[in-house]
C-alpha cells in the first residue's frame, strides 16, 4: 500500500507491507484521512505514536470501507462504512484498527466529513460533557473556535443548550465560526466578556493567567491544546477563591477499553445529531494522498476553519 510516510522531518509517499487485521481487528480502505496538530508534532518528532502503531505513518482518524475482518470481528461486515481514531497510520490506503474503537458512518455523510470527523468530535465531546461536565445554560468560551476542535466544541454546546462565546485571532473567519452558533472575539481582553463556567482551551499557556480571571465560582478549566505553549504560571490563590478546576486530556495514549467507551458515548450521543443535521464537519480543504506534503503546508500556514482532509 502506498502512504504518507515522515523522514527526517518530511511527508514523503512510499510503498509499505498492507496491514493484516489481528484478533477482532478490521482491515479498511480508507477513503478520506484528515490532519491534526498531533500529525504536525509528530512530524517534527516531538509526539511519537504510541506502542503498536506506526511511527512513520502518520494520521489519527479517518473513514473508508472494511475490506477484511479479523479472528472474533463481529461488530461490521466486508463492504461497511465506519470511522474511527487510531494511534497512527491513518494516512495511508489501508489501516487496521480495533472494531471497538470504530463508529458507523452516518447516513448522507460523504467521506471527506467523516474523515474529518472522530478525532474533533470525540476530543470536544469528551472534554465538554464527560470532564468539564458542561450543562445546559452554562457559558462556555472556547480557544481557538476556527479549527476543527473549536468548531465541533461550538456545535455540541450550542446542541446541548450552553451559551458559547468563542476566541478567533483571524478577523476574516470570525463571521463563519459566529454561523456555527458562537458569539465570536477577540483574543485580546477575553476575560472582560466573562464569567464563564467551562473555558476549553486549544491554544494553551499564553491564556492561562486571564483563564482564571474570566472564569465563574466554581468554574472549569479544560486543557486539550497547547499550541500556543505549554508552560505558564498562575494565581493559585484565584484558583482556590474561585474554587475552580484544571484538568488536561489527550485521547491518543488512552487504552483500548477507555477509548471503547468514550466511542461509544460518541454514537449515543453524537452521531445521531448528524444524522438529524444539526452538526457538520466544516472542511477547509482537500488534498490527494500525493499532495500529502502540501496538506501538511496548508495545515501549518494557519487562516483555516475546521479541518484539512486528505482524500484517497
Amino acid at each position: 500500500m502506498r502512504a504518507a510516510t515522515i523522514r527526517e522531518g518530511e511527508i514523503l509517499i512510499e510503498e509499505h507491507p498492507d496491514p493484516v487485521a489481528g484478533s477482532e481487528e478490521v482491515v479498511v480502505q480508507v477513503h478520506a484521512a484528515a490532519l491534526n496538530g498531533a500529525d504536525m508534532m509528530q512530524r517534527r518528532g516531538l509526539y511519537p505514536a504510541p506502542a503498536g502503531s506506526p511511527q512513520d505513518i502518520p494520521g489519527m482518524e479517518f473513514a473508508g470501507e472494511v475490506i477484511a475482518l479479523g479472528a472474533g470481528a463481529l461488530r461490521f461486515g466486508v463492504g461497511d462504512r465506519v470511522m474511527g481514531i487510531v494511534g497512527g497510520g491513518a494516512q495511508a490506503e489501508l489501516v487496521v484498527a480495533h472494531e471497538r474503537v470504530l463508529m458507523a458512518v452516518p447516513e448522507g455523510l460523504d467521506w471527506q466529513a467523516a474523515g474529518g470527523l472522530p478525532e474533533v468530535f470525540t476530543t470536544a465531546h469528551d472534554a465538554l460533557f464527560t470532564q468539564a461536565e458542561l450543562r445546559p445554560g452554562e457559558r462556555l468560551l472556547v480557544h481557538g473556535g476556527a479549527g476543527g476542535v473549536g468548531t465541533a466544541a461550538i456545535q455540541l454546546a450550542r446542541a446541548a443548550g450552553a451559551s458559547v462565546t468563542a476566541s478567533v485571532r483571524n478577523e476574516a473567519l470570525r463571521e463563519q465560526v459566529g454561523a456555527l452558533g458562537a458569539s465570536v472575539i477577540a483574543p485580546e481582553g477575553f476575560a472582560e466578556h466573562g464569567p464563564f463556567d467551562v473555558i476549553l482551551e486549544l491554544v494553551g499557556a499564553p491564556n492561562m493567567a486571564e483563564n482564571l480571571q474570566a472564569l465563574d465560582t466554581g468554574g472549569r478549566i479544560a486543557v486539550i491544546g497547547v499550541g500556543g505553549g505549554a508552560k505558564s504560571e498562575i494565581n493559585l490563590l484565584a484558583l482556590m477563591g474561585k474554587r475552580a478546576r484544571i484538568h488536561g486530556s489527550t485521547l491518543r495514549a488512552r487504552p483500548l477499553e477507555e477509548k471503547a467507551l468514550v466511542a461509544r458515548r460518541v454514537e449515543r450521543e453524537v452521531l445521531p445529531l448528524f444524522e438529524a443535521g444539526e452538526l457538520r464537519v466544516p472542511v477547509a480543504e482537500t488534498f490527494p494522498l500525493d499532495q500529502a506534503a502540501a496538506a501538511y503546508a496548508r495545515f501549518a500556514a494557519g487562516g483555516k476553519l475546521g479541518k484539512i482532509v486528505i482524500v484517497l
